[in-house]
């Protein structure tokens, strides 16, 4: 019988955390506190409510590794915490602007528009916010007008 349990298994976190290296230090921080992420040219931003931190990774890399974690992708280069956002609204243009808590707003792509479906396990109301708009419809062989679905 076993006394005392492995160093391992005492040394493990409790929460899933993000290990990243900044100004010479490694720090620790909880996925769930990253509002959005931010394309810097050969860098990304982690953007906190109150903080941001600069790292030397691609978008793509980032967003592949955070995806399980709630993080969808709103623009090349853009992702967003799942669980910030509070609205979404259609442009003329056919993207949608995506407000997050604290009131900062993002331009939602029409290549990405797509990804703003997983935001609610169903949609109550009209089902054709986002799956239509006047530049993905169009005209069928009677001349009438069809609706893309995505």
């Amino acid at each position: 019988m076993e006394v005392f349990p492995q160093p391992q298994v005492l040394a493990r976190p409790k929460e899933l955390r993000i290990a990243f290296k900044e100004k010479g230090r490694i720090l620790f921080i909880n996925p769930g506190d990253v509002v959005a992420i931010q394309a810097e040219g050969n860098y990304v931003s982690l953007l906190r409510e109150s903080i941001s931190h600069l790292l030397r990774e691609s978008i793509s890399v980032v967003a592949e590794k955070l995806e399980p974690y709630g993080f969808i992708r709103i623009h090349r280069s853009v992702l967003v915490n799942a669980s910030f956002v509070e609205e979404i609204r259609p442009y003329p243009t056919g993207e949608y602007g995506l407000r997050v808590k604290g009131g900062k707003e993002y331009t939602v792509t029409r290549t990405y528009k797509k990804n703003l479906q997983c935001l609610a396990a169903f949609w109550i109301g009209s089902n054709t916010f986002l799956t239509t708009d006047s530049s993905d419809a169009s005209v069928d062989r009677d001349g009438g007008r069809r609706r893309k679905i995505l």
